[in-house]
């Protein structure tokens, strides 16, 4: 489905496009970040927490070494609401990302995952490239709800298209 050199891409894509986003939302500053603008998660703050919350919780999912976030699912949105929190763990988890994609194998992604599904209340078992293309998914899905609220905010667009991406 999925190859190693996929997720190595898809996991730069991901940190190019985190510091992209970190540096449009720090220059509208906190009252437009908390703004709710009618989007699904309400505000940009409330959609990069869950978008952040989201990474972690696959992550440690696919990686044992990294911790899952303390909030439950239903507080994804408000699981980080101090922006200097917020952009650290946001950068640490992207180098989580692409430290376990550096280090993937095509026999884990060929095998599955079973985890435990706080959503579902139940466990779950699935080709894991179906799991890591989710993220990957959720990731871009997430991202671009955020930069459209972030250039109506005033933000400066910045450029999403894979094929533009330094070193690609």
């Amino acid at each position: 489905m999925i190859t190693r050199e996929y997720v190595q891409t898809m996991a730069r894509y991901n940190a190019w496009q985190n510091t992209e986003m970190l540096a449009a939302a720090e220059a509208v500053g906190d009252a437009a970040r908390q703004m709710d603008r009618g989007a699904f998660f309400g505000s940009i703050m409330r959609t990069m927490s869950h978008l952040l919350w989201g990474d972690q919780a696959w992550m440690s999912r696919f990686d044992n070494a990294v911790t899952p976030p303390e909030a439950p699912f239903s507080d994804s949105a408000v699981a980080f609401t101090d922006w200097a929190t917020y952009r650290s763990q946001r950068v640490a988890t992207d180098a989580a990302i692409a430290a376990w994609a550096g280090d993937v194998t095509q026999e884990t992604l060929d095998g599955d995952l079973t985890w435990f599904s706080g959503m579902t209340g139940s466990d779950m078992s699935r080709q894991m490239a179906v799991c890591v293309a989710h993220l990957f998914n959720h990731q871009t899905h997430h991202r671009g709800q955020i930069n459209a609220m972030l250039t109506a905010a005033g933000a400066k667009a910045w450029s999403t298209d894979l094929p533009f991406m330094p070193d690609a």
